[in-house]
């Protein structure tokens, strides 16, 4: 069975920085959990951080730096580092992460100035992730996400 890492907070956790979920409604959702295939993880959390939390956004440099203008990048690399553990140990083919954020980020981050400017770029752990040959999706791609399950699962039967 393909297993599918998960940002927690579109699973309804409440562990996003300022204590809430993302909860993302979709009927794959719920098929998957009934199939045992997700695999929730808020990077963040595993790398130390409390619920809530001031926001952060990584800096031009890569390092990733709270409102207050503490560097958290420390804590933003192991979470990816745990991510990426997670993924290997419950055998995950791919990821599903919440877009914006300086750790989960797929294609849209934020600028690091705090003024809500997004720009192209990824988090921490998609990077870590992707580095180790996990593909990964935002909540928008669910449908690509979707029809790579359904490959990985069609050339595991055939194999």
């Amino acid at each position: 069975m393909i297993r599918i890492l998960v940002s927690a907070c579109l699973l309804g956790d409440p562990v996003r920085f300022d204590g809430r979920a993302k909860t993302l409604s979709d009927p794959r959702w719920g098929r998957w959990a009934a199939e045992g295939r997700l695999v929730p993880l808020c990077p963040e959390v595993a790398g130390g951080l409390p619920v809530p939390r001031p926001p952060a956004e990584r800096q031009p440099d890569g390092r990733v730096v709270d409102d207050q203008g503490m560097d958290r990048t420390a804590a933003f690399q192991l979470g990816a580092q745990r991510a990426v553990d997670a993924a290997q140990a419950h055998g995950c083919a791919l990821a599903i992460l919440k877009e914006g954020s300086p750790s989960c980020g797929v294609a849209r981050i934020y600028d690091g100035t705090f003024t809500k400017q997004p720009l192209a770029g990824q988090g921490l752990t998609t990077e870590r992730l992707k580095a180790e040959g996990i593909a990964v999706f935002s909540e928008g791609e669910l449908g690509d996400a979707a029809r790579l399950v359904e490959v990985l699962e069609r050339m595991a039967a055939e194999a």
